[in-house]
């Protein structure tokens, strides 16, 4: 996501900070119960983010219902969490409360190693079971291999997500492009761009944002049950197939075009928003998570979405989840806190701030982009659409995939090369499963 993810030296630097913390804290008891009066709560959204700001004002609620109790929050980076989870939570100094990725090689992986607190008692309880549709329940629960969409909670998400494509509007009128329907009219788009000496796509080939567009590329020739099998192991894939092979020749031609500039493999997340709200390029493929932050940034020029064309599949979920470790020492106000972010004023909240909340009143999103933004989301929900994240299926994976996908910027590997890489530890994961 944008605000998550920082520079390497500051991630690292985190990172051994945090290292050293846990180091001295280790030993003492694995049970030990809090004082009833402080909220450990980390997240890794920024203050002017919509989950940001939603957040914020739960934790307003929170203190204001719980006389006495303080909550103590820890901004962590994605990077710094996601490297340390497993160290972070099996020492007694885990958080009550804490935002963690979803899906198999993240919450699912934790689940697995008793790491995470079973919640199902208390989403039922509590409603949370009955607010989230299925396919957005699919990414609390995981069974005892780690495997989403069954079996215990985990954690419990109140916010959706979805990547799609955002266009500088006077850009595309300044060289008279359509917003495209198709794949071939955004090809056709791009190269006008191109044309013109533009480079179409930010791009941030160190981070997440390639390996996206190369998913959304396997997404315009998959359905439904070839995501399953990715996703949930229903039957081999085959990375020379039809979909992948798309992918991974398609994206290179487009590096090769000049569409994504050959010299972005190193460049974070970060830097590539930051790009295109300067305008460097008038196309930025990425997920829902910056909305809220172009609303208030991106004000200089006339800006929107549209859906990845030619596909009715779309990397997308629910957001990431509210997870209670298995050492937490205030669990139940930590349950009270998740129960806060699910009550009505704090989606629509979020979704007011360009977030997409999964338990609004819908009359109360007021917001005209967050109506479009919402829309776009519901349309795709109600299709079936959501196809989850390439990282998702194997530990690890995030960085086999930001490895592959710099490897076709940079020209380093052909596609059959970094299909063969990407297949490997798929298939060495796929074959552990349940053991």
């Amino acid at each position: 996501m944008f605000t998550r993810i920082r520079s390497a030296a500051v991630a690292a630097a985190a990172i051994l900070a945090l290292t050293g913390s846990l180091a001295a804290c280790g030993g003492g008891d694995d049970q030990a119960q809090g004082d009833g009066k402080t909220l450990k709560l980390w997240h890794y959204e920024g203050a002017t983010s919509a989950m940001g700001i939603a957040w914020n004002e739960a934790i307003k609620q929170f203190e204001a219902s719980h006389p006495g109790v303080k909550v103590t929050f820890e901004e962590k980076s994605f990077e710094q969490i996601r490297q340390s989870a497993s160290m972070i939570l099996n020492s007694n100094d885990a958080p009550d409360v804490m935002e963690y990725n979803k899906g198999n090689a993240s919450a699912g992986l934790l689940s697995k190693q008793g790491l995470l607190t079973d919640v199902s008692a208390e989403a039922d309880k509590r409603g949370w079971s009955k607010a989230l549709t299925p396919g957005l329940a699919t990414t609390a629960r995981y069974d005892t291999r780690g495997v989403m969409g069954s079996g215990k909670w985990f954690g419990v998400p109140n916010y959706a997500e979805y990547v799609m494509v955002y266009y500088n509007k006077d850009l595309f009128a300044k060289y008279n492009v359509q917003v495209p329907t198709t794949l071939e009219q955004l090809e056709t788009a791009m190269q006008t761009f191109r044309t013109n000496s533009v480079t179409p796509i930010s791009m941030g080939g160190a981070e997440y944002p390639a390996q996206q567009i190369l998913y959304s590329l396997a997404l315009s020739k998959a359905d439904r049950s070839w995501v399953e099998d990715y996703q949930l192991y229903k039957n081999k894939v085959d990375f020379h197939g039809p979909q992948w092979t798309y992918a991974a020749n398609t994206f290179a031609d487009w590096v090769a075009k000049g569409y994504i500039d050959k010299n972005s493999a190193g460049i974070k997340a970060e830097d590539m928003g930051q790009a295109w709200e300067q305008q460097k390029s008038p196309i930025m493929i990425s997920g829902s998570w910056w909305y809220g932050r172009l609303v208030k940034e991106a004000t200089t020029f006339q800006w929107g979405t549209f859906l990845f064309p030619g596909s009715k599949l779309y990397p997308g979920s629910s957001g990431n989840l509210w997870v209670v470790p298995a050492k937490a020492k205030n669990k139940q106000l930590a349950y009270d806190f998740i129960d806060i972010t699910m009550k009505p004023e704090i989606q629509n909240l979020l979704g007011n701030s360009g977030g997409i909340p999964v338990a609004a009143q819908t009359d109360k999103i007021t917001d005209a982009r967050s109506k479009e933004l919402i829309a776009n989301y519901e349309a795709i929900s109600k299709q079936d659409g959501l196809a989850f994240y390439p990282d998702w299926p194997a530990p690890g994976y995030y960085d086999v995939l930001v490895a592959g996908g710099q490897k076709l910027i940079n020209g380093s590997a052909k596609p059959d090369a970094v299909l063969d890489e990407i297949a490997k530890p798929y298939n060495d994961n796929l074959a552990n499963v349940g053991k």
